[in-house]
């Protein structure tokens, strides 16, 4: 195994969903991983293009990183995940994510009335809790962290964590909860459990969005966590964050790019294929009249 002192963390951060993604790779060995990668969509011209997987691609190639997984750390329903286009690049990557994607899978597959097999075969490799997986030199704990969505998982690189959406910078709080099958006891619970990792545990977290106009963080720590998460810390009471989470939830529009995302991110970042004039579709659910 490599070293944890041979591990680097480069961070890439897409402004227009304000998403971070990462490489962790092992500076000796080469090997490497990406975590919640973005494909840039643009909803008023239906557009997609490659900015963001371009960066991430420069920097795998530059650094001759041996790319082992492509990770996500839940269904993203505010980016495309650029996974399909980087597994294209980088053949020998196996695309991963929790194993209740199954879950999700279902629920939205009937949304879309769509023929979505709902096994999650569209990944390479289904992660489930605690397990430990190797991605050459480098090795991974999966932490299953319902309550944003049903199949949200956390990793720890040695003492490194990265949270995806459970958690975000002590100013900015926890993930919203309010997706079907989101619960925010649930989510209560997961970070409770992330409590209990030491406290001089780094953080690494899935978005930020500069609250208050403060300069853009990626990293904070649990016992910082622990202290000082505006909405969830140790002392914090189930009862008193379910009710917060719940009243503010009901507060927040859909993310701007719910169902495009949804559509693509089930299919393990695979876009919809071509029709018979060459065009491709996504669909969107009617509610109303």
């Amino acid at each position: 195994m490599g070293s944890i002192s041979a591990m680097e963390i480069k961070e890439f951060f897409d402004k227009n969903t304000s998403t971070f993604s990462y490489i962790i790779y092992d500076k000796q060995t080469r090997d490497g991983v990406v975590l919640d990668s973005v494909l840039d969509y643009d909803p008023n011209s239906s557009s997609v293009t490659r900015d963001s997987l371009d960066k991430i691609t420069q920097f795998l190639n530059q650094n001759e990183i041996n790319l082992k997984f492509i990770l996500e750390s839940h269904v993203h329903a505010d980016h495309m995940s650029a996974s399909h286009f980087l597994k294209k690049e980088f053949p020998e990557a196996k695309s991963a994510i929790g194993s209740r994607v199954q879950a999700v899978q279902k629920v939205f597959g009937a949304l879309f009335n769509s023929d979505l097999a709902c096994d999650g075969s569209q990944f390479d490799l289904l992660l489930e809790d605690q397990s430990i997986t190797c991605a050459g030199s480098l090795s991974f704990k999966t932490l299953a962290c319902p309550g944003h969505t049903p199949a949200c998982c956390s990793f720890l690189f040695g003492d490194c964590l990265f949270t995806g959406d459970v958690i975000f910078m002590p100013d900015f709080g926890t993930g919203r909860c309010d997706f079907p099958e989101g619960s925010a006891e649930d989510l209560f619970h997961s970070i409770q459990r992330l409590y209990q990792l030491p406290d001089q545990t780094k953080v690494f977290v899935g978005h930020d969005y500069c609250p208050g106009g403060r300069e853009l963080r990626f990293q904070s720590t649990i016992g910082e966590e622990k202290k000082l998460n505006k909405h969830l810390r140790s002392d914090t009471q189930l009862e008193e964050f379910v009710s917060f989470r719940t009243s503010r939830d009901g507060e927040l529009s859909a993310p701007r790019l719910l169902l495009p995302s949804l559509q693509v991110n089930l299919m393990a970042g695979q876009l919809p294929s071509k029709e018979v004039n060459g065009s491709r579709y996504l669909k969107i659910p009617l509610t109303g009249l």
